[in-house]
């Protein structure tokens, strides 16, 4: 499906994460460019901005360094093989991950700097459209409600996916007092500003209340063509607002609202029989997907990238850098039918200064043209699991971790010795490869420990420790000196 990226670039130069130049907005917005003020006044113009936001965001998480982040430091992926040339068989980190992976990202080098700055864009992108939303004239009450539940999930998206990179876990420090990311609600029009960061707390509470603020607005009409699981809506929306709960350790709402998704999304599990073939099927998401941001195509239909592109296996002259681990594929059942989800490939490897050909696991689930998968049925499965866990609920988070359990073909809990371990075990082999994993560990307040496969000086991780997130860039905080650094950068 093609989406019409707008040309936010008079504003785009300009960084609302304190990176930007006011002036090159004031200077370039009455030029030859269509201006903001013109852009955003009708239905029409509003719509092409929002679908503009979802390439921007389509564009973030599917970039590498997002894109295989939890995942790799986590221990679910390692590294093929070059294929060619003097380094033949040599087994190396991706440039763009390198020092992320070492758990030495530098401030003022860092591997996410881009992952930063276009994250605070698609912030000021939601809020230009807020900003606009309630002056249109040719849109009906229903239009501007939804559009306005559109642009502040994306919001609120954007600023916790932040969150979860550059700002430790809730329980990290008593009240969750610990800083968390500025939370940027004003357009660059209003002037320059330099705010502090909130804390952990305060942070939470906004992404709550412009989700809650969403979902007040949303409607039932959709606003752009293609699959309703390519845009925010109540569901999703829902069941994003979900995982913040646990994210929070609110663990009742939590609960509540995972059950409620559950009931009314109208959405199946994906079935035991057609699992495996869902996920190796080109360009359609497996059938239980709630979110997955669209690939961007060309007039004449041509894909402008894929999640192929870092898990891809075409031949033994074309294959991609990320595999599994086996320290992940060492946690499956013989009868586990994710087993089916890994295709195995011998490539040639420098062992002792001699090449032998050793196996490879690629993934099968972002093989030809695979978008970004942003939330599926089964995380509310485990979202239910483990708020009931700890509102003492047992045999409830036994149960909805059995549901994923069975539908995977391997043996059912029986008892709820360990649940806890249980659960986290069950989740990294069910969304492996989804970047969830540092995410997880974190949350549990678990250490890292990577060992088949890690070519790291640093393979392990132990908790706590300020590694857990990254660095805010510097020259971010050259610019806004009420930007504080996370500790040990």
């Amino acid at each position: 499906m093609k989406r019409e990226k707008i040309l936010f670039s008079i504003l785009l130069t300009v960084l609302v994460s304190f990176n930007y130049s006011c002036s090159d907005f004031l200077e370039e917005e009455p030029g030859s460019q269509t201006s903001i003020d013109e852009q955003l006044s009708t239905k029409r113009g509003i719509i092409e901005a929002l679908n503009g936001t979802y390439a921007s965001i389509e564009s973030n998480v599917r970039g590498e360094r997002f894109a295989v982040y939890a995942d790799t430091q986590g221990g679910n992926i390692t590294f093929t093989p070059s294929m060619s040339g003097n380094s033949q068989g040599q087994i190396t980190v991706p440039i763009n991950i390198e020092k992320v992976y070492d758990f030495q990202d530098e401030a003022r080098t860092s591997d996410f700097k881009s992952f930063y700055d276009e994250s605070y864009d698609i912030v000021n992108q939601a809020n230009l459209i807020l900003n606009y939303v309630e002056a249109l004239k040719d849109a009906t009450t229903e239009e501007k409600k939804q559009m306005t539940a559109e642009a502040l999930t994306m919001r609120a998206y954007a600023h916790y996916l932040l969150n979860l990179v550059y700002s430790q876990n809730y329980s990290f420090a008593s009240q969750a007092n610990h800083l968390g990311i500025v939370y940027n609600t004003s357009i660059i029009k209003d002037g320059i500003t330099y705010p502090s960061r909130k804390t952990a707390s305060e942070t939470y509470d906004l992404i709550i209340t412009d989700l809650s603020t969403a979902l007040s607005n949303f409607t039932n009409s959709q606003l752009q063509e293609g699959p309703s699981y390519s845009y925010f809506n109540a569901i999703n929306a829902k069941a994003i607002l979900a995982r913040v709960y646990l994210s929070k350790n609110d663990w009742q709402k939590a609960f509540d609202t995972a059950t409620e998704v559950l009931q009314t999304s109208g959405v199946s599990l994906s079935s035991t029989s057609n699992y495996i073939s869902e996920w190796e099927q080109q360009e359609v998401p497996i059938s239980e997907t709630l979110l997955e941001f669209s690939l961007p195509t060309d007039a004449e239909g041509d894909t402008g990238g894929s999640m192929s592109a870092y898990f891809g296996y075409t031949s033994l002259l074309d294959y991609e850098k990320y595999v599994a681990s086996q320290d992940l594929l060492s946690l499956y059942e013989a009868n586990d039918i994710r087993n089916q989800l890994y295709l195995k490939q011998d490539l040639p490897t420098l062992i002792n200064d001699d090449l032998e050909n050793l196996p490879y696991y690629f993934t099968k689930k972002f093989q030809g043209n695979a978008a970004f998968v942003a939330f599926r049925l089964s995380e509310l499965y485990f979202i239910k699991a483990e708020a009931a866990l700890q509102l003492g609920q047992s045999e409830v988070a036994k149960d909805n971790i059995n549901i994923i359990k069975a539908r995977a073909n391997s043996t059912l809990l029986t008892t709820t010795e360990n649940l806890e371990e249980e659960l986290l075990l069950e989740k990294r082999r069910e969304f492996a490869f989804e970047g969830h994993l540092i995410f997880d560990l974190a949350r549990h307040q678990k250490g890292i420990v990577r060992t088949n496969g890690c070519i790291s000086q640093n393979c392990n991780l132990n908790y706590p420790s300020p590694k857990y997130v990254l660095p805010i860039p510097q020259a971010n905080i050259n610019l806004n000196s009420n930007l504080q650094q996370n500790e040990s950068y």
